[in-house]
Formats: C-alpha cells, sequence, structure tokens
C-alpha cells in the first residue's frame, strides 16, 4: 500500500511519522464508517497514490462512490418492494417475455451484469479489488441511466415483469458484490 493523503476542504491534512501527528485508520473509520473507508481503500490500485477525500467520503450524495452504489441497490429494493404491493411478484417460476427488453439502456445493463463472472475471476487472480469496485460504480451508473430514462413499473403488465427480472438481476449482483468486498448493501436509504 502507498502513502494516503487526507484531503479536507480541498486541502491537504497534514501530518507527520516523526512528529507523531497521524491520523489512525481507527479514527478514520470512526469519523467515514466501515463501508465508505473500505471502498475508499479498495477502489484504488494497491500500488498507486491514495488521495482520500474527507468531505466526499463523508458525504451522502452522488458525489460518494459508496453511497452512489448503495443507494442504487436500495433503490431497487423499494421499486421491487412498490412492485409487490401492487400486485407483481418478482419470481424465478415466472415467464418472462424478455423480448420486450429491447431499449438501449436495457441492452446496456444486461451486458455490463454479463460481465460479473469475467470481473471476479479477473480481480481475484490478480489480486486487485479495484476492479471488481470500478465493475460496481459502472453497474450502479447503468442501473441509475436506465431508471432515469425507463419506468420500471408500466401499464404494461408483461413489460413490467420482464424490468423487474432484470433490476432483480442487477440487485442481486450488487448484492453479491458489495458482500465480496465486505460493504453493507442497505435495503433503504
Amino acid at each position: 500500500m502507498q502513502f494516503v493523503t487526507l484531503i479536507k476542504d480541498g486541502k491537504e491534512v497534514g501530518m507527520s511519522t516523526r512528529g507523531g501527528e497521524f491520523i489512525t485508520l481507527k479514527d478514520l473509520i470512526r469519523e467515514v464508517g466501515k463501508d465508505v473507508a473500505r471502498y475508499f481503500f479498495l477502489m484504488r490500485n494497491y500500488d498507486s497514490h491514495t488521495e482520500f477525500d474527507l468531505n466526499i467520503a463523508k458525504s451522502q450524495s452522488m458525489e460518494n462512490p459508496v453511497y452512489y452504489i448503495q443507494y442504487a441497490y436500495a433503490r431497487i429494493c423499494s421499486i421491487i418492494k412498490k412492485a409487490q404491493q401492487e400486485g407483481v411478484e418478482v419470481d424465478k417460476n415466472n415467464i418472462v417475455d424478455f423480448k420486450l427488453l429491447d431499449k438501449e439502456e436495457e441492452f446496456e445493463l444486461i451486458k455490463k451484469l454479463s460481465l460479473l463472472k469475467e470481473i471476479i475471476r479477473k480481480a481475484a487472480l490478480s489480486w486487485k479489488p479495484h476492479i471488481l469496485t470500478n465493475y460496481l460504480y459502472d453497474l450502479a451508473s447503468t442501473f441509475h441511466k436506465y431508471y432515469t430514462v425507463h419506468r420500471i413499473i408500466t401499464e404494461d403488465f408483461e413489460l413490467t415483469k420482464a424490468r423487474l427480472f432484470l433490476i432483480n438481476c442487477t440487485r442481486i449482483v450488487l448484492f453479491n458484490s458489495l458482500k465480496i468486498l465486505g460493504i453493507s448493501a442497505p435495503e433503504s436509504m
């Protein structure tokens, strides 16, 4: 691991190992939380210099990559719960017409999901977890774009089932990938 530069309010936080002025990992976790600390350290290659921006790490906004990914997961859980309340179940035994998933954003999401096995293999064999963190961020971004452009729950029951199936697959991949990294996946935020 390389040295870590802490940034706060746009300025480097002064530390000196000789002078005994430093922030411990325990203090950092206390300030930003375990999930954020873990993700921020995993999102960079171990041989590259890391800048840890405390303002971004503490923010609950789309600037914070952990919040961004967890929010995608929570949003999907919320949509699925709403669909269930409206009588539409996400069930692997349901017959789903996948031909209805014909939008560019749906293809993009499906392509991203199909990369998971290769991403995990590559990250594991190269001992580079940042490959998985980057993938998670891209997947969350692809989902947020899809959600912005297309309604999931529509008047068309069959289309709704197909879209729910797609976002449930996304939910599963987000959950399992976050679990691999040791990061929580809250169902609501």
